[in-house]
C-alpha cells in the first residue's frame, strides 16, 4: 500500500492490519443499527450545584441537544456540560450536566422533543467535561452482507469470522475516524490553510481543525508501523500505554513485556504532535528513529500546533475492542430470496473510533446524507 498522503484525509491509504476487507454491508440504514451507550465513570454525589441528566436521543446530533437543554433549564450553552459528541443517525444514550447554582430542577414534564427521553438524573458538586468517560458501548446492526466477490453466504460467515477472531485477539490499528476530519475530510484542508496560509477561521472551528493536524499526522504513524508490522509488537525502546489508561511507560528491559502486549495489558504508543509537554516520554533507539523521520513530514504542523498552545501527548497505536461478541441473522425479503446481517457488540475507551473496528472487517457503506455545519457525524 502506498504512504499516506500528509495533506489529504484518504482513508484508502492507510494500511489494514489483517488484509483489505471483501466483503461489504449496509452500515446504520435505521436509527437502531448504530447504539452507543456512554459509561460514565464516577459515582454522583445526589447533591451539588450541577444536574447530571442521562439522556436517550434518536435522530439528533449533540450539539443540538446541548443547546436545546440551555434553553430548557434557562441557561447559557456554556453552562451545559456534556463528554463528547455522539453520531445524529444513531440511538444514543450520553449524559450531559446543567449548571443550576441556587435553582431547583427544571420540569421536564415542559421538555418539548419527543425523540429524546430521560433516562436518570441526579445532582453533583461537578461539571461534566469533555472526555469525561470511561468508554462507550456500542451495538452495531450490518445489513445485507456481500462478497465483493463470488462468495456465499456460508463462505461470508467463515471469512468474517476469522476476521473477527482475529480483531479479538490481536485489535486494530487505534485510528482517528473519519469523523475526526469532517465533512469529506475538510478540517484539514481547513487547518493547513489556517497554519501556513495564516487564514482567520472562527473559534468554534479553530479546535476542530488542530485536532484534525494531529490525529492525521497520527494515522500517518501508525499506518507505517503496520506497514512495518510492529503496531502490535514488542520494540525496544517503545513508549508503552496501559490498556484502559492514559498512563504510560518507557521500555524498562523488563522480560514479560512481550507477554504483556500478547495479553493486551499494554500497547505501543505515537506521539500526538504538539507543543513540548513536561514529563512527556519519548522512545529511545530505534524508535526514536522512526519517530524522527515521520515527524520530518509534519514539522510545520508540529510548530503550527506548538505556537497555538496544543501540548504534546501520547496514543495507544493498538485498540483491543472489550466484550466483543457477534451473531449471525438471516433475513428473509418479501421475494423469497434470503440475505444475511451481522450485529457487533463491544466496549471501546473513549476517544476511540468504532468506524475503525468496521474498517478491518468489511466495507461499511453508509447510505448518502447531506450535512450542514453543526450535523456533522461525530464519536467519542
Amino acid at each position: 500500500m502506498s504512504k499516506p498522503t500528509i495533506d489529504q484525509a484518504d482513508f484508502s491509504r492507510l494500511a489494514y492490519a489483517i488484509s483489505p476487507p471483501q466483503q461489504q454491508a449496509v452500515f446504520k440504514q435505521q436509527p437502531d443499527d448504530f447504539q452507543v451507550q456512554e459509561m460514565n465513570p464516577y459515582t454522583l454525589s445526589g447533591e451539588g450545584e450541577h444536574l447530571w441528566l442521562y439522556l436517550q436521543k434518536t435522530g439528533e446530533n449533540s450539539e443540538w441537544l446541548a443547546k436545546e437543554i440551555a434553553r430548557w433549564a434557562g441557561v447559557s450553552r456554556s453552562a451545559v456540560g456534556m463528554a463528547g459528541q455522539k453520531d445524529r443517525h444513531a440511538v444514543t444514550r450520553q449524559w450531559l450536566s446543567v449548571h443550576l447554582p441556587g435553582k431547583s430542577d427544571p420540569d421536564w414534564a415542559e421538555w418539548p422533543h419527543p425523540q429524546v427521553q430521560l433516562i436518570k438524573s441526579s445532582r453533583h458538586n461537578r461539571k461534566l467535561q469533555k472526555g469525561g468517560l470511561s468508554g462507550n458501548r456500542f451495538i452495531i446492526r450490518l445489513r445485507d452482507l456481500q462478497s465483493l466477490g463470488e462468495q456465499d453466504l456460508g463462505q461470508i460467515i467463515d471469512e468474517l469470522s476469522a476476521r473477527l477472531e482475529t480483531v479479538k485477539s490481536e485489535g486494530v490499528p487505534n485510528y482517528f475516524g473519519p469523523q475526526r476530519f469532517g465533512k469529506n475530510g475538510n478540517n484539514l484542508p481547513g487547518a493547513l490553510q489556517m497554519i501556513e496560509g495564516g487564514q482567520r477561521v472562527p473559534r468554534h472551528k479553530k479546535s476542530l481543525y488542530l485536532s484534525a493536524l494531529r490525529s492525521w499526522a497520527f494515522n500517518c504513524y501508525v499506518s507505517e508501523r503496520v506497514e512495518q508490522g510492529n503496531w502490535n509488537r514488542y520494540l525496544a525502546g517503545d513508549v508503552f500505554q496501559l490498556e484502559g489508561s492514559s498512563r504510560c511507560f518507557a521500555d524498562d528491559g523488563t522480560d514479560n513485556l512481550p507477554q504483556r502486549l500478547a495479553e493486551g495489558d499494554i500497547h505501543p504508543s505515537g506521539l500526538l504532535i504538539g507543543q513540548e509537554a513536561k514529563g512527556l516520554l519519548q522512545p529511545q533507539g530505534e524508535v526514536l528513529q522512526m519517530q524522527t523521520d515521520w515527524l520530518a513530514d509534519f514539522a510545520l504542523w508540529s510548530e503550527g500546533l506548538a505556537k497555538m498552545g496544543v501540548k504534546a501527548d501520547r496514543r495507544a497505536l493498538r485498540l483491543m475492542p472489550q466484550e466483543l461478541q457477534w451473531q449471525w441473522l438471516p433475513v428473509n425479503s418479501q421475494n423469497g430470496e434470503q440475505s444475511l446481517d451481522l450485529q457487533l457488540e463491544f466496549i471501546l475507551p473513549a476517544g476511540a473510533f468504532a468506524t475503525m473496528v468496521l474498517r478491518e472487517l468489511l466495507i461499511a457503506k453508509e447510505p448518502v446524507r447531506v450535512y450542514n455545519d453543526n450535523e456533522q457525524s461525530a464519536e467519542a
